[in-house]
């Protein structure tokens, strides 16, 4: 194996090696070169070079989120450290694991006018849970703060940053490393909720008559099947789930808005529940927010090893455990108790069902359609990766199959780093994945397909309505020039050549026919990427998603 003669990046790629962490993420780069050339001659470490920083980043972020364990990420000096913040962030609020080194000039170097250098140390410190700034020599002090920052990424579930500053020359290597590296364990940790904790809330929990879980972002597989079981066989708990929740079953009430827009205040008064529990990540539907701050209960409980979030204003107790671990738990001590509450919420599910379906079949092709259409012919186990903004919105009104799994980038909900995410998680699971995005995040994000890791399995759909079609649903859209620039950034592109110029198989279709031709098409086995773009009318969707909410 061939060793960096720089001592401190030999303890950096030591510990690594020491923690299994085994992806590493490469934007080439001078400054950084000790650690590339580290990494890259030692064959346990699986290495990747990405050479756009944000789209680096993301692309580790994608990986992170399928295999659960951290991935690096490296960078040169100077600005390229600024370029994975979006992603950084993300990770943060998502909750991925996520170690960022950046290669520094030496500290004295810094603010005398050297080129490509900024003041690195801390830059991320908003938003990771531990900033390890370390000095040129090879240290203890160094190897504590290199292993902690691991340690925290995996403890704490989200982002780390190395700062490693490196005196030139930077090329020079050796057959054998010159360092005694320290190196510290972590092991996982299993926290069970109180015994006093659980017979207190079961109390409140047994004579509650109206519960309402709401589940967040969550990965797939998480929730045992008993204990969905249990929460779905109990008249006094009404289940609601979105898309990104991964969680199924079909006493569960599934696409929020569709339930909770056409409440006058009555309807809300009555349905108001006694306890909200929540857990999961990160709540797409912006109506269930508005409603239980507006109506709220007299308990808001949530779930989570690591955070509670008062997203209502009324957060009264934090279960500081695994979702899972907690309901195995606390369900032995609670029992069901005669209630219509999940009864009434069902009623409402099976009338708004029956609108839905009459008003879909009467649509015109729109984005809407486009999105019912999609949804019908995903093929089962399918990976499914969602843009932000109305493609995560629209997905939230259909039923998905329980076999798909659905991830979308919803910790800052940026339109960013959709396909570099995409791209990297396609390529950690190793299974179908289908990328749904719209055009503007897709032409943002685009240098995500500079990149040769693309698998030959990875499929993009972009619905392409000529603008941020997501400006024209919210409160304040006008037919004027301002609204067309510089909100909706109204555009005439395509993704014809950039799917030629990085060799996707493109196909596109405009109207219900083509598409269904294009659909049938598309889900097919293939040996390269597939784009598929679909026109849709820029000046009626918005019209035909509020009409959507009236005839409800």
């Amino acid at each position: 194996m061939i060793y960096p003669k720089i001592p401190l990046a030999q303890s950096i790629i030591e510990i690594c090696h020491a923690k299994g962490i085994q992806h590493i993420v490469i934007s080439p780069g001078s400054r950084n070169a000790p650690l590339t050339i580290g990494f890259t001659g030692n064959p346990f470490f699986t290495c990747y070079s990405i050479a756009d920083e944000r789209c680096a980043a993301f692309f580790a972020l994608g990986i992170a989120q399928q295999i659960k364990k951290p991935v690096v990420v490296i960078c040169t000096s100077g600005s390229a450290i600024l370029n994975f913040y979006p992603a950084v962030a993300e990770a943060f609020y998502s909750m991925i694991p996520l170690v960022i080194i950046s290669a520094d000039r030496p500290r004295h170097m810094v603010d005398i006018g050297d080129g490509q250098t900024i003041r690195q140390e801390n830059v991320l410190a908003n938003h990771t849970h531990f900033n390890a700034n370390l000095t040129e020599q090879a240290s203890e002090e160094n190897d504590f703060l290199i292993n902690e920052a691991f340690n925290k990424a995996f403890s704490k579930c989200g982002p780390s940053h190395i700062n490693a500053p490196f005196e030139e020359p930077l090329y020079e290597t050796i057959s054998v490393p010159t360092v005694d590296t320290m190196i510290s364990t972590l092991g996982k940790v299993y926290r069970n909720v109180p015994f006093e904790d659980i017979i207190a809330s079961t109390n409140i929990w047994n004579t509650a008559r109206k519960k309402l879980i709401l589940i967040g972002t969550l990965n797939p597989n998480e929730i045992d099947t008993q204990v969905i079981h249990h929460l779905a066989n109990d008249p006094s708990v009404l289940v609601m789930t979105e898309t990104t929740s991964n969680v199924h079953h079909p006493s569960f009430l599934n696409s929020i808005d569709t339930i909770i827009t056409p409440f006058t205040k009555e309807d809300f008064k009555a349905f108001r529940p006694d306890i909200v529990l929540t857990f999961g990540g990160m709540i797409v539907s912006k109506r269930i927010k508005a409603m239980l701050r507006s109506f709220p209960p007299t308990h808001h409980w949530h779930v989570d090893r690591l955070r509670a979030y008062n997203t209502f204003g009324n957060l009264t107790f934090h279960f500081e455990a695994n979702p899972n671990d907690f309901f195995n738990q606390f369900l032995p001590y609670t029992k069901y108790i005669e209630s219509n509450y999940r009864d009434e919420g069902l009623k409402i599910k099976s009338s708004r069902s029956e609108k839905h379906k009459s008003y879909m079949e009467k649509l015109p092709f729109c984005d809407f359609k486009a999105f019912e259409q999609i949804v019908k012919e995903i093929p089962e186990n399918l990976h499914l990766q969602m843009g932000n903004s109305s493609s995560i919105r629209y997905l939230q009104l259909f039923e998905m199959k329980p076999s798909v799994q659905v991830f979308c980038n919803r910790g800052t909900s940026g339109i960013d780093g959709s396909t570099s995410t995409a791209i990297g998680a396609a390529l950690a699971s190793e299974k179908e994945t289908v990328l749904i995005t719209g055009d503007v995040s897709f032409l943002y994000d685009s240098n995500a397909l500079w990149n040769n890791y693309i698998p030959k399995n990875f499929k993009i759909i972009v619905i392409n309505n000529g603008g941020g079609g997501i400006f024209r649903i919210l409160p304040g859209h006008q037919e004027n020039d301002t609204f067309h620039t510089y909100f909706e950034t109204a555009h005439s592109l395509t993704a014809e050549h950039l799917a030629n110029m990085y060799r996707f198989e493109y196909s596109k279709a405009a109207n219900e026919k083509d598409l269904a031709v294009e659909l049938a098409s598309f889900f097919k086995s293939t040996e390269q990427p597939k784009l598929l773009e679909i026109f849709t009318p820029t000046y009626d969707n918005d019209k035909y998603l509020k009409e959507y909410f009236k005839q409800l």
